[in-house]
């Protein structure tokens, strides 16, 4: 069975979507080695001082790695996450339902 997983990190979301336009071949980088690492599906959300990360992955521990990446968290404090403070992360049982879609 797969994860669901969110984090929500504070953060400079200008800064964030500015770097989304800016350094999209990281961005794309940094996908390719989640898809390598087991991550099934992967989005952005954007609130008021923070972004929302909504994945998949096959398993919590492949998240629980890749994340904890030192040089995956340098390149998150680039693009605006805030450090200061520890990101909150939900981690689910993906089920599946009829209403799915």
């Amino acid at each position: 069975m797969s994860a669901l997983i969110t984090v929500k990190m504070k953060g400079d979301v200008a800064k964030f979507r500015q770097a989304l336009r800016d350094r999209a071949g990281e961005f794309e980088k940094v996908a390719e080695r989640g898809r390598e690492a087991g991550a099934l599906h992967h989005r952005f959300g954007a609130g008021d001082g923070y972004v929302l990360i909504v994945d998949e992955w096959e398993h919590a521990e492949q998240f629980q790695a890749f994340f904890g990446d030192p040089e995956l968290q340098a390149f998150v404090g680039s693009v605006g996450g805030d450090h200061s403070a520890p990101p909150e992360i939900t981690v689910t049982e993906a089920i599946s339902s009829p209403d799915e879609f």
